[in-house]
């Protein structure tokens, strides 16, 4: 019987053998970029590779997502590692694909790498018999909350029932089996070699449409009603409700003008806004989410205009689970060092990560290795090694302490864990955030 130290040995010098490969993939998705259920060549090379491992899957998952399970030698919890299929919308950056404009500014092609890296570690380094439970590896679609237009339409279709892959995968039951996730995720430039999951603010995201009167802009502007007037004054009262949020509450709204009107001799009568309203908690989100719409009301009202108010619901506040990071802390420090090991922080972003951390025990740490401004044209990994191979061998490693030993840290986990909601109270909830409301001053 080897020892949990050997097993994590065999792992890591797995990921080392097969470092190039694992980078290979990463790369690979870098220069395939696609966004939210629509990661159909990322999704197919991920099926590519668990076939190769020889890993039994399931794809087409909430459109684009894939789920490979590997077995222990005996019975046991189940333990899930989780990647994101998705990019963004970047069209400067340098590995932007010309035609669509999405890019990976968010890292999330080196999340596939380490998917495949703690998968080849696992199975190539012959440590599945000495470990008692599951390992499940999902990969996941649309991460980012963006193209609502495009995604609202897949809902109305009854193609999905949340616009977010995983509170989908949620609702689809592909949850159901899984016992504890982690995934890691790469940070700022700031950020050290690795860094511990913090808290992270929730979110809710709105669909705004104002209507006014379409009218000669020159000849008879007082025959219209101009809906851009009605969304810039409904803007400055967002502004003007700024100075209300608790700093506390980490509260972020950042809306757009997604469309402004038809042609420039024409009184706008049809302008669309999308906004994200986030915050440290559920209450400070409702409440925020509450002064937002009566700001868009007051734009409406001031111009005689017509709005509609669609708020769809986003992701929760990210918790991460004390007792899985403490096994992760560990074995971080073992790999690079505590001074290379960040603290964990508040972040203002939203991750879905955030859902799964309701119902059961997760972890979201952090990588370093990367350059440039997250979401911008000039984020890139840099480090392949700080930013896949050593957050891969951290998951795997975690992934041992938890199944090894008759799985008996995995036992305790579960027994210590509390997690805020059932699948059924935190699906109540999120349709419970689902609202439209027309309103005509």
């Amino acid at each position: 019987m080897l020892s949990k130290d050997e097993l994590k040995s065999k792992v890591c010098q797995e990921i080392d053998n097969k470092s190039e490969e694992i980078i290979g993939v990463a790369t690979a998705v870098l220069n395939s970029p696609e966004t939210g259920f629509r990661e159909v060549k990322t999704s197919r090379l991920v099926t590519q590779k668990f076939t190769e491992l020889g890993i039994s899957y399931r794809d087409g998952l909430a459109i684009t997502g894939v789920k490979g399970m590997v077995h222990g030698g005996t019975d046991g919890p189940t333990v899930a590692i989780l990647a994101e299929l998705d990019s963004l919308l970047v069209p400067n950056h340098p590995k932007a694909d010309p035609k669509t404009g999405a890019a990976h500014a968010c890292g999330h092609h080196a999340q596939i790498g380490m998917l495949f890296g703690v998968a080849a570690a696992l199975i190539g380094a012959g440590i599945l018999p000495f470990l008692a439970g599951k390992v499940v590896f999902m990969a996941v679609p649309a991460e980012e909350y963006i193209e609502l237009e495009f995604r609202n339409s897949l809902r109305k279709q009854g193609k999905l029932s949340f616009l977010g892959g995983k509170a989908e995968l949620i609702k689809l039951g592909e949850f159901d089996d899984v016992d504890m996730a982690m995934m890691t995720h790469t940070a700022t430039p700031e950020t050290k070699k690795l860094a511990l999951g913090g808290t992270s603010n929730g979110s809710v995201a709105k669909q705004i449409q104002f209507v006014g009167r379409r009218a000669h802009a020159g000849g008879a502007p007082h025959q219209g009603i101009n809906a851009l007037n009605a969304a810039m004054l409904a803007l400055s009262a967002i502004h003007a409700q700024r100075e209300t949020f608790r700093d506390d509450d980490a509260i972020r709204v950042h809306p757009i003008i997604t469309y402004g009107g038809e042609a420039v001799n024409v009184v706008p009568a049809d302008v669309r806004m999308e906004t994200f309203v986030r915050g440290k908690t559920i209450e400070a989100i409702k409440n925020a989410n509450c002064k937002v719409d009566r700001a868009l009301r007051a734009g409406a009202m001031a111009m005689g205009a017509k709005v509609r108010i669609t708020t769809l619901p986003g992701y929760l506040p990210m918790s991460n689970d004390a007792n899985v990071q403490k096994l992760y802390r560990a074995n971080a420090i073992s790999l690079v060092g505590e001074k290379e090991l960040d603290r964990p922080r508040h972040g203002s972003a939203s991750t879905d990560m955030g859902d799964v951390s309701h119902i059961m025990p997760a972890i979201h740490p952090l990588a370093g290795g990367v350059v440039g401004t997250i979401h911008s044209h000039d984020y890139l990994v840099e480090n392949y090694e700080t930013a896949v191979l050593n957050p891969a061998k951290a998951m795997a490693m975690t992934v041992i302490d938890l199944l090894a030993d008759n799985a008996a840290k995995g036992k305790e986990v579960l027994a210590k864990s509390k997690p805020r909601m059932t699948k059924q109270e935190y699906l109540d909830f999120m349709e419970s955030l689902l609202t439209e409301e027309d309103y005509e001053s």
